[in-house]
């Protein structure tokens, strides 16, 4: 289909004014456009899902100020007036399950990649009714004076934290172009920059009333002389400081089923001294991936591996509580803080890194838990702490923070629990018999990853 530019709406009586970045692009400098275009797009729906890619036409319509700076934050707006694809006839989709990402290019004077995002936000879509998506945002700082041309590019669909993924089949013409202008940009005294009343020499940068002399850089009010300082590090010395917050590390896991394939999150490990050991909470990111189908409250106890580096060496492990409410059929799933003991087996300075998890999953009272690991691909040291070897520490072992571990195994055949009966054509919960498919209430009980929005 050939594509359609045009249909711009004057808005020569707005300004745009984005508060966050304190700058107004005013009504005669920069009036919004707004332009349509059409392309041949192609839509791989998500591999589980068994349906066939479509071929499709996608309008969109992107929303830009017509001229702008240099240093300049503008904002640009995406618009669908067609997606290339309709709903499946799987499942109706809810009011506001649907969620659209994308990117638009930028050419011409400069070139970038503008992550676009919109809320998940929809109408009621039936199956096979038109998908109904929400405007997204993004914003691009304008740093070459010029002509800078936007193009929509690929954009994802996310329902049920599935991803409809849409890429262009043809070259898609310029939907907006910005005319940049250099004006001479900010104001900078000896290389120097200040924000929110900071204080900067000789090229220093301050930000949040840091003060910072000879190049050093501050965050957050703290003060440097000659290097750099940033926060989020703990130790625990011997100044009689008896409670120590780790940093937030970005984790991934790799799990087996009926887990999710793969889940993304953030672990934050927390100590508080108690004698010559350290009482850990382990914190993870809320909603880590949706419930396959309806779980009772205590249905989902988590637990993990923290690994000891540094001076010391070895691992322990710590151990949350199950869900304290029952979870409907797609509801986000969070893991409860996680805790446990961590006795020192090394003088000097100790790192905590969180590691392996493992989530048992029991589906009704009485029956058997089965155990669902999951791989630590990606980790990070999330605390640091000046210890004292004690009797019986950590060092070279794998201890445990709670009775977790009779459990954890409590699982047969390879991690499918058995439901009750014995022979071959027994049920084996959640899992594979003779190559089929376990199904609960007509769907596969599977959990899916949740996709964390950066």
């Amino acid at each position: 289909m050939a594509p359609t530019v045009g249909r711009r709406a004057g808005a020569a009586g707005i300004a745009l004014v984005l508060g966050g970045a304190g700058i107004l692009l005013g009504v005669a400098a920069a009036p919004a456009q707004a332009a349509e275009v059409s392309y041949a797009t192609k839509c791989i729906p998500p591999a589980a899902s068994g349906l066939d890619p479509v071929e499709g036409t996608t309008k969109v319509e992107i929303t830009a100020p017509a001229t702008a700076k240099v240093g300049d934050e503008v904002e640009i707006v995406w618009k669908f007036t067609q997606a290339a694809s309709k709903n499946p006839d799987l499942i109706d989709l809810p009011e506001d399950s649907v969620k659209p990402t994308g990117t638009v290019k930028a050419a011409g004077a400069q070139t970038a990649d503008v992550s676009m995002e919109g809320p998940q936000e929809n109408p009621a879509i039936p199956k096979g009714g038109d998908m109904v998506l929400s405007d997204m945002t993004g914003k691009i700082t304008l740093t070459t004076a010029g002509e800078v041309t936007l193009t929509p590019d690929a954009y994802t669909i996310t329902a049920y934290s599935t991803d409809t993924v849409c890429t262009p089949q043809e070259a898609v013409p310029a939907a907006a172009t910005i005319t940049v202008t250099d004006d001479g940009g900010g104001t900078t005294t000896s290389g120097g920059t200040t924000t929110d009343g900071g204080t900067t020499t000789d090229g220093g940068t301050t930000t949040d009333g840091g003060t910072t002399t000879d190049g050093g850089t501050t965050t957050d009010g703290g003060t440097t002389t000659g290097g750099t300082t940033t926060g989020g590090s703990t130790s625990g010395g011997d100044d009689g400081q008896t409670d120590f917050e780790g940093k937030t590390v970005t984790t991934s896991f790799a799990c087996t089923s009926p887990g999710p394939e793969k889940i993304e999150s953030t672990a934050t490990i927390n100590a508080k001294k108690n004698g010559g050991s350290y009482d850990l909470t382990v914190k993870t990111a809320e909603g880590v991936m949706d419930s396959p189908a309806p779980l009772p409250a205590g249905a989902l106890k988590p637990s993990m591996v923290i690994t000891v580096g540094g001076d010391d060496s070895g691992s322990l492990e710590v151990e949350g509580p199950a869900n304290k409410e029952a979870l409907n059929a797609g509801d986000p799933v969070s893991l409860e803080d996680m805790t446990g003991t961590y006795k020192p087996g090394a003088d000097g300075k100790a790192t905590l890194s969180p590691g392996d998890l493992t989530i048992v999953v029991t589906l009704s009272a009485g029956a058997d838990p089965i155990t669902i690991p999951c791989k630590a691909t990606k980790t990070g040291v999330s605390l640091e702490l000046d210890v004292e070897k004690q009797e019986g520490g950590v060092s070279g072992a794998t201890t445990s923070g709670s009775d977790s571990s009779s459990s954890s195994s409590s699982s047969s055949s390879g991690g499918l629990a058995e439901t009750g009966a014995n022979d071959n054509g027994g049920l084996r919960a959640l899992g594979l018999v003779a190559g089929t498919v376990i199904l609960l209430g007509g769907a596969v009980f599977t959990f899916m990853p949740r996709r964390r929005v950066r």
